[in-house]
């Protein structure tokens, strides 16, 4: 799990009814782009280190929708560190705010397995524009390493 599991905002509790619903799947991003004029934009968004910050980024997107994005982006932190709470957001822009949604998912830096248990959890929430990110190497080292039973790169 994700270094955010601990923080109420951050955990993705669907109510029984949620977990009963099927979400449809949002456009393919790809086909979105191939029909969009010229001059189409995103906004990408990085998880907030607190409740506080979750709650007023939740409104943020409300209001930033307005302006006609294309799709929302939200990044995931190294080695899965925002993973809860990057599939949270991304769900919520989706399924709550109505925004065609993108969630990264780094492939590197933590075991595949945590990858499969991403892909199953977007696939949940109707979260089908994902981008396999290979992932920066961690604080500390120049060189990227590959870590024991994970990926090498992201294809």
């Amino acid at each position: 799990p994700g270094a955010c599991s601990t923080r109420p905002a951050c955990r993705i509790r669907p109510s029984p009814v949620a977990m009963a619903q099927e979400f449809p799947d949002d456009a393919k991003i790809a086909d979105l782009v191939a029909k969009a004029a010229p001059g189409w934009f995103s906004f990408e968004y990085f998880p907030p280190k607190t409740d506080e910050g979750v709650a007023n980024l939740k409104k943020r997107i409300v209001r930033m929708k307005a302006l006609g994005p294309l799709f929302t982006d939200f990044t995931w932190g190294a080695g899965g560190s925002t993973s809860e709470l990057s599939l949270s957001l991304t769900s919520a822009a989706k399924n709550e705010i109505g925004t065609v949604a993108n969630m990264h998912l780094t492939c590197t830096n933590q075991q595949s397995e945590m990858c499969g248990e991403a892909l199953d959890a977007c696939k949940k929430v109707g979260v089908r524009n994902i981008v396999a990110l290979r992932g920066d190497p961690p604080r500390g080292q120049d060189k990227w390493e590959a870590t024991e039973g994970g990926f090498a790169c992201a294809l």
